[in-house]
């Protein structure tokens, strides 16, 4: 069933969901206000950017043009109905297609930074699911693989443009790797925590395409009190 409510954080955006399908979460506005953007920023990529909430967040803190691409028809319909419901159409453009397909017909060098809320798992001969699933596709390397995110980010970053994931803490020994396989030198890293005293959960990752080495690991973030509210520290992120 759709249904439309208010982004979180930001009251003045509207975004479609789908209660049956897979709903946007707090990675999707950790993002959005964790990547470097600047005065030049002409050309943002969000990839699998299913109802479009990055580029909705984006929209509100650059003057870029943002392009989501989405294989999945029924969250790019959603998404270009969030884009219209909030008057966007100017700065953002939704393409339904797979970002395997888009990337090779799209100009190199082209983006001052790519977005990516990837799929997190990866698929083992023990991973048991449909493979048509909207959560599956949503969530496992099933169409997309984490390599072939760099080896497209490689393509269509400017050199020294920016690329920016959210994943999850376990993966953060594959992601550098692969970053460097690519040549896209990671910068900076924050951790997300559910609350003291516990895991974290959620991995923020930057990197620069052919950037100079130098990594600095951001204070950590805690998101959630005790009670299960949302902490000052993320109320203000939003902000």
């Amino acid at each position: 069933m759709k249904v439309t409510n208010y982004l979180l954080g930001y009251k003045n955006i509207k975004i479609v969901q789908d209660n049956q399908m897979f709903n946007f979460s707090l990675d999707s506005v950790l993002l959005p206000n964790f990547i470097t953007i600047n005065e030049s920023t002409k050309n943002i990529l969000d990839i699998g950017t299913g109802n479009a909430p990055i580029p909705l967040i984006l929209s509100q803190k650059t003057n870029a043009h943002i392009t989501g691409v989405e294989i999945q028809k029924e969250a790019y319909d959603m998404a270009i109905e969030s884009v219209k419901l909030n008057n966007l159409e100017n700065k953002i453009t939704i393409i339904n297609d797979d970002v395997k397909h888009f990337y090779k017909t799209s100009p190199t060098d082209f983006y001052d930074i790519i977005t990516c809320n990837p799929p997190y798992f990866e698929v083992k001969e023990s991973s048991k699911f449909n493979k048509n699933d909207y959560k599956t596709i949503a969530r496992h390397e099933v169409n997309l693989k984490l390599e072939d995110i760099l080896k497209i980010a490689k393509k269509l970053l400017k050199n020294g443009g920016t690329l920016g994931l959210v994943h999850r803490p376990e993966r953060l020994i594959d992601i550098l790797t692969i970053m460097r396989k690519y040549n896209i030198e990671p910068k900076k890293i924050m951790l997300i925590y559910p609350g003291k005293n516990k895991e974290a959960n959620i991995l923020l990752v930057e990197g620069k395409k052919n950037g100079k080495k130098g990594l600095k690991i951001l204070p950590p973030l805690y998101s959630h009190n005790e009670d299960g509210s949302y902490t000052e520290e993320i109320k203000k992120y939003f902000k």
